[in-house]
């Protein structure tokens, strides 16, 4: 093997390997077969790379369901040399187009289930429909098995989302992808049978099971979508010994009803992000297996893995050969946090600065077509999160909110520009400000302020939104602000940081989603809330 390993590299060395690969349903591949499926597919992007113009790159945006076939197309781009672009189908119309526009993207991949979402991009861009008479012609070739591998590369681009309105794309090479593959943090074995239900458009399920299955040759067995009363069966069914989740899952997944079953699985561990202290507790309760947090990110820099000795709700202590550190705006690190006896942090002002990675700007891949973005992370070689915490004496960082202007809902980050023109074009909405508040089990609610008067009907507004042809899926606000006049900076810009902080702690009036309507966020409905985030050990994020 080269100096360098690349996922090339990793999936020739399963070429001849006849141990299960791939699980899906009923259907079951080998990594022999896997490879070779693989192959067709890298010599089918070669086909399509040869029609394209000597400068246009060579990146192929895959807009599907989690299926086999997207994991044949990261396994053909990675012996091919081409780059896959994971389009987010929780993007509208020109957002969407604009994703695949900004990535230069020859041609996107659909499935069966994206025709109406794949429908914005309709004279923007080539779409091929994976059922179609044109992609089986596309595969129906014979791959050149001695073909010679490509050196190392972009291997994909995943969206993440920034404080501009546009989401940015982060580069994960070919060699990165393997390294984290053969890192294998969770410990992999080969008999391990990893089940991933989140989709493969997120880093979470390509680098934190299929990578790691790659490395060690284990089994993936892969569902559609995430079903929470799917959960069950399908890791009885499958014999699941480990799983991977982000956000809400785990709580969704509690919220069904507790059968003897669920200690009767093959599961011997869990790992993801973002699930509250109380969800994974009450997961090992009822499933008898441990569930591991980390703190992370797409750009794989800073990385915190929680431990046995980690304090509930905190983050963790990172690896000191990270390099990681809490810094102020003027890159100075700040002081250790001083807490009270019940917890209450004293010092906020101080002790809360930014994830800074000393060093880490190596490691750091860039997001693509997008020099500004890229240099903003990037301070006199230092990596800058973009995330904000605090250290106690001890060296445990604890979680303190974003930097940036983005939400974060069910781990899909959107920034709110989008957002705010939609409600902007409802009849009395004279100004608008959507920002992020948090939510009581993990990361963010949509809250939106709107300039209006009396005559603002919620029930039009509920209706009108679920009408919006562009709004993502994770947009719709939870609770609104109704206001007849907005705090402004000194330069007449609306003050979205005081709104931020006195999120439903105001006197304007203030209304909560309930179902299909915006009700009244009275006493009773306020108290509910904030109980809610003190059964998941989060009400020191509740505003002040």
């Amino acid at each position: 093997m080269p100096d360098i390993t690349t996922t090339a590299d990793l999936l020739r060395a399963r070429r001849d390997d006849d141990a299960p690969a791939l699980l899906f349903g009923d259907d079951e591949w080998t990594w022999s077969q896997f490879v070779a499926e693989c192959e067709r597919r890298a010599v089918a992007m070669r086909a399509v790379h040869a029609q394209l113009h000597a400068d246009t790159p060579w990146h192929i945006g895959v807009l599907m369901d989690n299926s086999p076939e997207y994991l044949f197309l990261i396994g053909g781009a990675a012996l091919a040399g081409a780059t896959i672009v994971g389009v987010n189908p929780t993007r509208r119309g020109a957002e969407l187009v604009a994703d695949v526009a900004r990535t230069d993207c020859a041609l996107v991949i659909v499935g069966p289930s994206q025709s109406e979402v794949a429908a914005d991009l309709d004279g923007h861009v080539r779409s091929v429909f994976t059922d179609s008479d044109d992609y089986r012609r596309l595969l129906d070739v014979q791959p050149d098995v001695t073909a010679e591998g490509p050196d190392n590369h972009t291997l994909l681009l995943l969206f993440t989302s920034g404080s501009t309105g546009a989401p940015k794309a982060v580069k994960c090479s070919s060699a990165r992808l393997a390294a984290i593959g053969m890192l294998n943090v969770h410990g992999m074995r080969r008999d391990d049978v990893a089940y991933n239900a989140m989709p493969l458009f997120h880093g979470n399920a390509v680098m934190s099971a299929w990578a790691p299955i790659l490395g060690v040759g284990g089994t993936y067995a892969l569902r559609d979508k995430f079903s929470a009363s799917g959960f069950l069966p399908d890791v009885q069914r499958f014999g699941a010994t480990f799983f991977n989740y982000v956000g809400r899952s785990l709580a969704y997944i509690l919220a069904q009803p507790e059968r003897v079953e669920e200690r009767a699985t093959e599961l011997r561990f869990g790992w993801g992000t973002e699930a509250s202290a109380r969800d994974r507790e009450e997961f090992e309760r009822r499933f008898g297996v441990p569930v591991t947090e980390s703190y992370g990110s797409s750009e794989g820099v800073c990385v915190i893995v929680r431990d046995a000795s980690t304090p509930r709700g905190a983050l963790g202590t990172p690896n000191p050969m990270l390099g990681m550190t809490i810094v102020n705006d003027d890159g100075r690190e700040c002081p250790d946090a001083v807490l009270t006896a019940d917890g209450t942090l004293l010092n906020g002002a101080e002790a809360i600065g930014e994830i800074v990675a000393r060093g880490g700007g190596d490691r750091f891949e860039g997001y693509y077509n997008n020099a500004e973005a890229t240099a903003e992370k990037i301070r006199d070689g230092d990596y800058w999160s973009g995330d904000l915490a605090y250290r106690t004496p001890d060296g445990v960082y604890w979680f303190a909110g974003r930097t940036n202007d983005w939400i974060r809902v069910d781990s899909e980050n959107f920034s709110t520009a989008p957002l705010e023109r939609i409600i902007a074009r409802f009849d009395g909405v004279r100004g608008v400000s959507a920002y992020a508040v948090p939510d009581p089990q993990t990361g963010d609610r949509v809250m939106a302020a709107l300039e209006t008067d009396q005559s603002f009907d919620p029930g039009a507004f509920a209706a009108f939104l679920d009408a919006q042809p562009d709004m993502g899926s994770k947009w719709t606000p939870h609770l609104l602000r109704l206001t007849e006049r907005f705090p402004l900076t000194a330069t007449r810009k609306i003050d979205k940081t005081s709104l931020r902080r006195a999120a439903w702690h105001t006197p304007d009036r203030v209304l909560i989603r309930d179902g299909a309507r915006y009700v009244p966020l009275d006493a009773r409905a306020r108290a509910a809330l904030e109980a809610a985030f003190a059964e998941h050990d989060r009400t020191h994020l509740i505003p002040n």
